[in-house]
């Protein structure tokens, strides 16, 4: 993979920003910034939540590596917005951030293709009386999963496990949501796949399977902790590792995601099937995060990928 880092120019690393998981975008990006200014790329630390993005064209930026995470970084915000002053950006465009943020939206795209998600219910805000909530479990059984659906990093997510708990857990997700999302529980294995490229170019990297505490792959866990196994490779026979990045594929193209991203899967033990969780379309790039782990797998550094990733940097209007 031979690529001019001089031909990619004056680069922004976009971290930090207003959302909920800004902490960990400002490892992400601390990592990014470093793993690029190591390849000789002319990078820079860039946060929305300090600065205007109108600084970019007047500083003369040529492109930008989102590592953003959440609102206003994965959901269409900022990309729109270098759509409009004309800079390209890594990952997904305007409408796949936007889809893809939204858990809801994602599941009904899905479904509507035919890919295999939980059942759920969704909750608009004036849908969350106390009867409407204590009648979920009725609806899709019991153990439930009660999260915003447009947050990430496991934040706001509650296990139910019996009808006395709804209504606590409903109340966590609307400090990060005005939505909720109930979803099925599927009881099996914690896979995720990163998918590179873009079109009929993408394709999946190999899937690494999470095995946490108690089945405990919170946001602790996640991130500041290394008590979670990831499994690389999965250990998964042949076959069904395939099924599965076939699926993970599927549903990319279908959100018309581009550049990256990664899909969580829950593999249900009583049958072996694949359900898609969630498409994240600016993944984690700190040193606990799971493309750079699965990119190593192919022999892929680091470093290597964040520039893989950067000269993939587009725009909507200019598809490469």
């Amino acid at each position: 993979m031979n690529i001019d880092v001089k031909a990619l120019g004056k680069v922004a690393v976009l971290f930090g920003g207003d959302s909920a998981e800004r902490e960990i975008s400002i490892m992400s990006g601390t990592g990014v910034l470093a793993a690029l200014q190591s390849q000789g790329v002319d990078a820079h630390a860039f946060d929305p939540a300090e600065r205007d993005l109108s600084d970019l064209k007047k500083e003369g930026f040529t492109r930008c590596f989102i590592a953003l995470h959440g609102r206003h970084g994965e959901d269409g915000s900022v990309q729109g917005a270098l759509e409009l002053v004309g800079i390209p950006y890594t990952g997904s465009g305007v409408m796949a951030s936007a889809i893809a943020m939204d858990k809801v939206m994602t599941k009904r795209v899905w479904i509507a293709e035919g890919l295999p998600t939980p059942r759920y219910v969704w909750l608009a805000p004036h849908d969350q009386s106390r009867e409407r909530v204590i009648a979920i479990p009725d609806e899709i059984g019991l153990p439930l999963i009660v999260k915003p659906p447009r947050e990430g990093s496991s934040i706001g997510i509650t296990k139910v496990q019996g009808y006395s708990q709804m209504q606590d857990a409903v109340a966590l997700a609307t400090k990060y949501d005005p939505d909720v999302l109930c979803e099925e529980f599927i009881d099996g294995e914690e896979i995720t796949c990163p998918v590179l490229g873009s079109g009929e170019a993408a394709y999946a990297l190999p899937l690494i399977r999470i095995v946490a505490p108690d089945g405990s792959y919170d946001y602790q866990n996640k991130y500041f902790t290394d008590v979670v196994k990831y499994q690389v490779p999965s250990g998964l026979p042949d076959a069904e590792e395939r099924e599965i990045q076939r699926i993970v594929v599927a549903a990319y193209k279908t959100l018309g995601c581009r550049g990256w991203g990664r899909a969580d899967v829950m593999v249900r033990k009583s049958d072996r099937k694949p359900f898609l969780l969630e498409i994240n379309t600016s993944p984690g790039m700190t040193s606990h995060s799971l493309v750079p782990m699965s990119a190593k797998a192919t022999g892929m550094s680091y470093e290597q990928l964040c520039v893989y990733l950067l000269s993939q940097a587009s725009l909507d209007s200019k598809k490469p």
